[in-house]
C-alpha cells in the first residue's frame, strides 16, 4: 500500500496512528422536474464549494480512534450542512469506496446516501444557518446531470472545476455505479482530464 489510490475499508481501518481519516458524503434525491420542459434532471446531487476555492463533499477529518468513522461523519455533516442532517444517518451501508493519499497520511472514505427530494430541499434551505457556512463551506451547488445540445454546457463543463483530492473521482463513479445519469449521457461524455 505504498502509494496513492482506492484501498479497501479493512486495509484503510488497519493503518497506524499516523494516518488521518477524512468522510466525506455525497448527498441526493430524486428529481422528476425537468429543465427548460424538456431535459429530465433525474436527480439532485450535492455538492459545495470549500474555503479554498475547490469542489468537494461534505465532511472532513474525523478520529477514528474515537468514534466510527459514521459517527464523526455525521457529526461534520450537522456543523457543515446544520440542523437538516438530522432527518437522517449515513450508515456503514452508504460507504462507497477508500482512497489513499500517501504523501499527506490521509485515507479519503466516501459515501452515498440517498435522500428523499424533501430531505434535500430541507438541507439546502437550512445549510446558511450552519456552524461552518461561511468559513470551511462557501455554499452548496446542485451537478448538472444532463448535457447541452452544445455538446459542453452541463456536466462536462461542470466537470473543468477545480476539485479537492479524489472527489471528481468519486463523483464519477458514483454518477455511474448508482445509475444517477441517463445511460446515453455516460456513452456521449468526454469526461475533462483531471486537474
Amino acid at each position: 500500500m505504498a502509494g496513492d489510490g482506492k484501498v479497501e475499508l479493512s486495509e484503510a481501518l488497519a493503518l497506524g496512528p499516523g494516518w488521518r481519516h477524512a468522510c466525506h458524503a455525497l448527498l441526493y434525491a430524486p428529481d422528476p422536474r425537468k429543465l427548460f420542459g424538456r431535459i429530465p434532471m433525474r436527480f439532485a446531487v450535492l455538492m459545495q464549494m470549500r474555503f479554498d476555492g475547490r469542489l468537494g463533499f461534505p465532511g472532513g477529518f474525523v478520529d477514528a480512534q474515537v468514534s466510527s468513522l459514521e459517527d464523526g461523519l455525521n457529526r461534520e455533516l450537522r456543523e457543515e450542512l446544520g440542523d437538516a442532517v438530522s432527518a437522517f444517518r449515513v450508515e456503514r451501508s452508504d460507504y462507497r469506496s477508500s482512497h489513499l493519499a500517501a504523501r499527506q497520511r490521509v485515507v479519503a472514505h466516501f459515501y452515498a446516501k440517498r435522500l428523499t427530494a424533501e430531505q434535500l430541499q430541507a438541507v439546502e434551505a437550512r445549510a446558511p444557518q450552519a456552524k461552518d457556512h461561511g468559513l470551511e463551506v462557501l455554499g452548496l451547488v446542485r451537478v448538472p446531470l444532463y448535457i447541452l445540445r452544445d455538446g459542453v454546457g452541463g456536466l462536462p463543463t461542470f466537470l473543468e472545476n477545480s476539485f479537492i483530492g479524489a472527489a471528481r473521482e468519486q463523483l464519477l463513479d458514483a454518477l455511474q455505479d448508482l445509475e444517477l445519469l441517463d445511460p446515453g449521457i455516460i456513452s456521449n461524455l468526454k469526461i475533462p482530464a483531471s486537474k
